[in-house]
């Protein structure tokens, strides 16, 4: 039996960012330091460790109204097929059924195939895009939104009150949420490119015009995630040179405990929802 099969479950604390980064860095993800002190600080975050090398991670990610994220389930490459990411999800599901808390994911497929037979139910479908190159930087300046107006919107699109989550966000160096036309999106530093999201508006005209402005104003590689059901959108974004990176899947454990008045465009990520 290998040292790590009957490893102990260890809750994290904020002292593990960088191990955890190391791992999400390893599997090419886009996290930030921010982003794990983010679920380090206001979540749980259960780990399993080969001596002092903190190997496969799992999060969960409290939101109101009795719901909760599970993301950052990883893996080393060296420790990946023991079972370690089940152990470490059904800890979440655990801390979950305590708190009395609906949880949701986002899966890429292969998740999906283990998620499913946990009990997770399909709900809608995302796709990740990427723009390599974007246009000028010396686009026209957008105007600038309120973390009110984008936190009111995005509680008509979640059922979540995430200010709290936004605020982080927008309180980072270099993030920006920006209005125009009946679109309001925040933009955001990740590892690898600047994000995109969470993105509402009226159409998908709007919604692809505010795009269009982000990305004529950056000068680096952008991703967003946006919702699969969104043709019209998807359908421009690729038009114009975006890229399908990968397919999720979002699931849900538990009864549904919301009721969305909207669709968003694009969701602040698969790792936050």
């Amino acid at each position: 039996m290998a040292v790590t099969d009957g490893a102990p479950i260890l809750k994290l604390g904020t002292d593990d960012a960088i191990a955890g980064l190391a791992l999400s860095t390893e599997a090419h993800w886009n996290q930030t330091e921010e982003d794990w002190r983010i679920f380090l600080r206001d979540g749980v975050v259960f780990g399993i460790r080969d001596g002092m090398r903190l190997i496969a991670t799992a999060a969960l990610l409290p939101y109101p109204g009795n719901n909760a994220w599970i993301s950052m389930v990883l893996v080393s490459g060296t420790h990946r097929r023991r079972g370690l990411a089940t152990r470490l999800v059904d800890a979440c599901l655990e801390t979950a059924r305590q708190n009395g808390l609906t949880s949701w994911l986002d899966a890429t497929p292969d998740g999906a195939a283990v998620y499913g037979p946990l009990g997770f139910t399909p709900t809608l479908q995302l796709r990740r895009l990427r723009l390599a190159r974007p246009g000028q930087a010396d686009a026209p300046p957008l105007s600038s939104a309120t973390l009110e107006a984008l936190a009111e919107r995005d509680q008509r699109a979640t059922g979540f009150d995430r200010t709290a989550l936004l605020s982080a966000f927008a309180q980072r160096a270099g993030s920006r949420i920006v209005a125009a036309n009946g679109a309001i999106a925040l933009v955001r530093d990740g590892r690898t490119a600047r994000h995109i999201g969470p993105l509402f508006a009226d159409n998908a005209a709007a919604a692809l015009t505010m795009v269009d402005e982000i990305a004529r104003s950056e000068t680096g590689p952008l991703l967003l995630d946006a919702i699969a059901s969104q043709d019209a959108f998807l359908e421009g974004l690729t038009a114009t040179g975006w890229t399908i990176q990968r397919p999720f899947q979002r699931m849900r454990f538990g009864p549904a405990t919301v009721t969305a008045e909207e669709l968003p465009f694009a969701v602040a990520g698969p790792e936050f929802g």
